[in-house]
């Protein structure tokens, strides 16, 4: 059996701590914590993914100028042991070069886009999470007969769970975090 490369093994008995990511370069790009440990992406990923991802960062990006800046794939540091990275953010915070993660409080949405390897994480795990650090939005892209299906859950402040909002199916409609109004249906590959 093959040696893991020294750089995998935990400085500490409790695992990884979310600036550690940030002093390994041997580390994959986009590699996640999660509870301490690390959660390789598989990439690539597939088209359909990157296709409604791509899509939905465009619309987004030209509907967030009122209320936002849109982030692909930058980490948001929930807390010591965990950096999840989500597909898409909208943020308060000035684009940075060298940002390579977002605090909770500086997020305003969250998406993800559901694949095979992520969808127990993006539909169980992450989203107890990003309701947990306080980020007030969450959306859950499903692919749904290659038509994009989102799971729209909003935050309840006093007890930091997510609740439902909506699905939504061929056009989606929002007064939050700003005025966003998204054709579904256009973003099929």
């Amino acid at each position: 059996m093959p040696l893991l490369p020294e750089w995998m093994t935990p400085p500490r008995a409790e695992g990884w701590y979310a600036e550690d990511l940030d002093l390994l370069p041997e580390a994959p790009k986009h590699t996640e914590l999660m509870h301490g440990a690390f959660v390789f992406r598989h990439l690539p990923e597939p088209q359909w993914h990157d296709t409604v991802l791509g899509q939905v960062a465009a619309a987004l990006e030209d509907q967030a100028s009122k209320g936002g800046r849109v982030a692909r794939e930058v980490a948001v540091r929930l807390d010591r042991r965990n950096r999840p990275e989500p597909d898409l953010l909208v943020t308060t915070r000035a684009y940075e070069e060298d940002r390579t993660w977002f605090a909770p409080e500086d997020v305003q949405l969250v998406v993800e886009v559901v694949s095979p390897e992520s969808a127990h994480r993006d539909r169980t795990v992450k989203l107890r999470k990003y309701a947990e650090a306080g980020i007030p939005h969450y959306w859950c892209i499903e692919d749904e007969g290659s038509r994009p299906v989102v799971h729209v859950y909003e935050l309840d402040g006093p007890t930091r769970t997510y609740v439902p909002a909506g699905i939504f199916r061929g056009s989606l409609k929002r007064p939050v975090p700003f005025d966003i109004s998204l054709d579904l249906d256009a973003l099929t590959p």
